[in-house]
């Protein structure tokens, strides 16, 4: 790799007409998976306790298996182990084991909680705001998304940080990969728009042409033209929302420890509308913090990113973090989608440590707002933790960030596994109904052997099981309403507890769609097909009902199919599957009810309903008022001269194309634009992909601005 040389600072401000600071970028070269690894010294009482500390989940989490699998071989060896049975109890303790892991860590969660035990990395939330020396950029990358919501929570970001006296240390780029050529012109029209109100210039516009490797290329493209001023950025989602605060104590964290790479917060969810938003974000903010404590607590400076929200040390992601490109076609092959595991894991080999920090508090994030928009997200998300099975073997890797690799790709392989889980039990059933019983083995015997199961052991086995998913959220209850603040913000420990119960059983009657929905998601891509880059829709998104129907009679079938089967066997092997049956049966009306609106939080009310943060006031306060409205893309530039002149500015940074590359769209542009006499025919003409070329040639849109208009014919 080049050696890394920091070139001199951004100038402390910049000009009206231009969107961009000089360049000063680092080299940033494709990651390797077959470099060795780098140790450097874990703080020394954390490395004392460190191993003890993973030993203690590991240990309980085996030893909660191995029990819950004697007792389920107990239930399938009466007369012999068929092969059904024997592939249903290897399920079993796949399964079994991976509810134990998530159990152990919320176990310790709770009594790091209960006792406010300090994590590995200690930042002072209440103090003074401390004073900084380094330079931070915060990074808005965005793709087709609504300029307006996207401007809004940009400038309360930027206004949170001015408030506390620090904007000096912090310039600001929003990065856009977006493709529709509207969408564009209409984020450069909210940017000026941005500029002129904030009376600023530490706000910086980039619009990438070539979308290459998605959100991970977006920014490594932003670090080889401007890393080399910054020492870190703060990366950022569409939705995200940070407080001004959080911003300073994150940044003077990384001051403090030159050994950390990254510091991950833990966002909470805000601004949820409908009730399937609600409930994402009333079991974020109720199970969250002790599913994070725990994690924290044994991963020490292994720790994982979340891909935003993040505090990153610019030289060490150029130093370490570039992705490689995985061989072979896509889904599995092409740019790593789920690229922020492999950027941690990539850190961490090269000796830095990886930190999370979720006691900060002040990070936000929204939500979809219905399971077929979450559902969506999902399948992208499943393509990316799958894709990560070829970065498992990669050389010197850290054990634990191999962990976070296996568990984030176990985190969707599941799904596939409860659902031949549920098949091998029917199956099971319908052979014991349909199949006679063989009474005489082979070999002399006085006695027929009679075939019995116990239904009490495997209700106890059931019930066992069971209480390992729903005694952490009785043990985050007991963790939230110990804390006095915690207990008053949530107006109450009855309204909490009513909350809790609500949302157990409306989270019990949606999993089996996600499983449906999950498993199709693995199938697809074992069978070769790719996700793409769908636009996601955000919280104050709404869905058509037809969409519903269709999307949702997939799982619908499917109850109806495992309902019948078990009924075919017996009443009460149909009211023993209940629980999946009634959720997948009734999925329709219950995606309509839950993409429905609700007026008020009600029993899902969290501190930030009840009492919003600052930043998130402001940012709805911004979203709530008038759009700028624009006309087409072409339209908007022949008419605002200030525009055009700020959008050929811009494109003196695009990429130049290849010799002898030629772009179809183009070629296609300059065609239609000398066949056609006025500038309102060849706006009619061209379609979204021939403008889109159009804006990023100065030569080809000035033309096209220029031709005559209809009436001066």
């Amino acid at each position: 790799m080049d050696t890394l040389k920091k070139s001199p600072a951004l100038p402390q401000s910049g000009t009206v007409d231009r969107f961009l600071p000089p360049e000063s970028g680092l080299a940033m070269e494709a990651g390797r998976l077959d470099r060795p690894r780098e140790r450097r010294r874990t703080p020394g009482s954390l490395e004392r306790t460190l191993p003890f500390r993973r030993l203690f989940i590991f240990i309980g989490t085996a030893l909660l298996t191995i029990a819950g699998g004697h007792e389920m071989y107990d239930v399938v060896k009466v007369g012999g182990v068929t092969v059904l049975e024997a592939i249903l109890l290897a399920f079993f303790l796949v399964l079994l084991a991976w509810v134990a892991f998530s159990f152990m860590s919320a176990l310790v969660g709770f009594f790091v909680l209960l006792t406010r035990r300090r994590g590995c990395l200690a930042i002072d939330r209440d103090g003074p705001l401390p004073e900084l020396s380094s330079r931070t950029a915060m990074l808005l990358p965005t793709y087709n998304e609504d300029p307006h919501h996207l401007i809004a929570r940009l400038r309360a970001m930027y206004e949170a940080v001015a408030a506390t006296g620090h904007e000096a240390k912090f310039d600001w780029f929003l990065l856009s990969d977006t493709t529709d050529p509207d969408i564009w012109i209409h984020e450069e029209v909210a940017f000026i728009a941005l500029r002129r109100a904030c009376g600023a210039h530490r706000l910086y516009y980039r619009h990438r042409s070539d979308n290459t490797a998605r959100k991970s290329g977006n920014i490594a493209a932003w670090i080889r033209r401007f890393g080399a001023a910054y020492d870190h950025m703060i990366v950022l989602d569409a939705d995200s929302l940070m407080a001004g605060d959080t911003i300073v104590r994150l940044v003077h964290a990384m001051e403090a420890n030159p050994a950390a790479a990254l510091i991950q917060t833990q966002p909470v969810i805000v601004n949820a509308r409908s009730l399937f938003s609600r409930l994402q974000q009333f079991a974020g903010r109720v199970y969250g913090p002790i599913i994070a404590a725990g994690n924290a607590w044994w991963h020490g400076p292994e720790s994982n990113y979340w891909g935003h929200n993040a505090i990153i040390r610019v030289r060490a992601f150029a130093e370490a973090a570039g992705l490689p490109e995985l061989r072979g076609r896509k889904p599995f092959g092409g740019h790593i989608l789920s690229h922020d595991f492999v950027e941690a894991a990539l850190m961490r080999r090269a000796g830095w440590a990886i930190y999370m920090v979720p006691a900060l508090g002040g990070s936000f994030e929204e939500v979809p707002p219905s399971i077929l928009d979450f559902a969506a997200r999902d399948r992208r998300w499943c393509q990316g933790n799958l894709q990560h099975l070829a970065v498992l073997p990669a050389r010197g890797l850290h054990w634990v960030s191999r962990l976070h690799l296996l568990t984030g790709i176990g985190s969707y392989i599941t799904a596939p596994m409860w659902l031949i889980f549920l098949i091998l039990g029917l199956l099971i059933s319908l052979q014991a109904h349909f199949i006679r019983p063989e009474y005489f083995p082979k070999g002399f015997s006085l006695f027929p052997t009679w075939p019995q199961q116990d239904p009490v052991l495997a209700a106890w086995v059931f019930a066992a099981t069971m209480g390992l998913l729903i005694v952490p959220k009785l043990l985050a209850y007991l963790a939230l309403i110990s804390q006095r603040a915690e207990r008053a913000s949530f107006a109450g420990t009855g309204r909490l507890l009513g909350g809790i119960l609500s949302e157990t059983l409306l989270a019990a009657l949606i999993a089996p769609s996600m499983m449906i929905f999950q498993s199709k998601a693995v199938a697809e891509i074992l069978l070769g097909r790719d996700a793409g880059w769908q636009v996601q829709r955000r919280s104050d998104g709404e869905v058509v009902n037809r969409e519903i129907y269709r999307k949702l009679a997939v799982p619908t079938w499917c109850g109806l199919l495992m309902g019948l089967s078990a009924y075919a066997v017996s009443l009460p092997l149909l009211l023993w599957m209940s629980p999946v049956v009634i959720g997948l049966v009734f999925a329709v009306p219950l995606g309509l009810l839950t993409s429905s609106r609700l007026r008020t939080a009600g029993l899902f009310a969290t501190p930030e309903d009840n009492h919003p943060p600052q930043v998130v006031l402001r940012a709805n306060e911004l979203a709530a008022c008038a759009r700028i409205e624009i006309a087409g893309a072409l339209q908007q530039l022949r008419r605002d001269a200030e525009l055009l002149n700020h959008h050929l500015g811009s494109l003196s940074h695009a990429g130049r194309r290849k010799f002898g590359q030629v772009d179809v769209p183009l070629a296609t542009a300059r065609t239609k634009i000398d066949e056609c006499e006025c500038f309102e025919e060849a706006v009619t003409w061209l379609d979204r992909s021939e403008v889109r070329a159009l804006l990023g040639d100065p030569s080809a849109l000035q033309r096209v601005l220029q031709m005559p208009r209809d009436g001066q014919l």
